[in-house]
């Protein structure tokens, strides 16, 4: 069966509330939420599908092709003619691609702190860095990828972290830490620091692979998330968005989980052509850990070229 017949078909009430669109309008969900529970202990897709290198002249994309082109992530190499579904990594829209590899955390290092953006580390190691309004779930996002506790300070109180934390993995790249955002207990100074000197950051930061941009599954659209990830679009800089806190299944206060990200995605379609990348988290059940750092070696492996 087609790709896009596939995601279309399948019985997604949670997530579509009207009959799906045709692809280039369509934002449906590629699992259902209990669904992706389930699949996250399954094996995950070959880290190095095959994908065509042929030069041979361009052919007009299939319907299939749009559909893949508007709502999945495409990595580098990756021909939106030739995705399959076993491509689709569980729990998200991003496609794994022939830089997929090595995506094991065997050592973990904190390097240091720097106040300023020129502070930071010098040697040209690519870096992700984790981004998100506080208690988004930053710190312990990254204590559940590294799996060590308090490697990133786990706090109760938002706005703990203001500086730039750099943490080396196997000697060879950096998850970055950086200050939560929208902290209301900082005094306004220092959230005008933050918005300085982070800004500085992004946008002369050569290292920066990607920015994992946190976004709370457990509550509906936050107005500042959405703006900061706009913010990171005008700029051209690359991010992932990174639901955390999707191991709730049940709302405590208003919507489920799956009703808020699928509001969220339908008000950031809004801006984007293409949509950026997207991946279900819990750092409580682990799930989307591993599919996480696989997108992640692909996209490392990448600039790493």
């Amino acid at each position: 069966m087609l790709l896009r017949n596939r995601l279309l078909s399948l019985n997604l009430p949670s997530f579509l509330s009207h009959p799906p669109s045709p692809p280039s309008k369509s934002l449906s969900f590629l699992f259902s939420f209990d669904k992706t529970i389930a699949y996250s202990t399954h094996k995950l897709p070959d880290p190095n599908p095959r994908v065509s290198a042929s030069r041979a002249p361009k052919q007009p994309l299939s319907e299939q092709a749009r559909f893949a082109k508007t709502v999945l992530f495409l990595p580098p190499g990756v021909d939106p003619q030739e995705v399959t579904d076993e491509m689709i990594l569980p729990g998200s829209n991003i496609v794994l691609g022939p830089y997929a590899g090595h995506s094991q955390i065997k050592e973990v290092e904190f390097v240091k702190s720097s106040g300023r953006a020129k502070d930071c580390p010098t040697d040209d190691r690519p870096e992700f860095a984790i981004l998100g309004r506080s208690n988004v779930g930053k710190s312990s996002l990254i204590n559940a990828l590294v799996r060590k506790k308090e490697v990133a300070l786990t706090s109760k109180k938002p706005g703990k972290t203001q500086l730039i934390n750099h943490f080396l993995v196997n000697k060879s790249w950096y998850i970055v830490d950086l200050p939560g955002y929208g902290f209301a207990r900082a005094s306004e100074a220092a959230r005008m620091d933050w918005s300085s000197f982070t800004k500085g950051y992004f946008l002369n930061r050569e290292t920066l692979v990607s920015v994992l941009l946190l976004i709370d599954a457990s509550v509906p659209p936050q107005r500042i998330d959405l703006d900061c990830a706009n913010w990171l679009g005008r700029n051209n800089i690359p991010m992932t968005f990174v639901f955390t806190k999707c191991d709730k299944m049940k709302a405590s206060k208003g919507k489920r989980p799956d009703e808020n990200i699928r509001e969220f995605q339908e008000l950031i379609r809004e801006n984007y052509k293409q949509h950026p990348a997207w991946i279900m988290t819990s750092s409580v059940t682990g799930l989307g850990r591993d599919e996480l750092l696989l997108h992640m070696s692909q996209l490392r492996n990448y600039w790493d070229q």
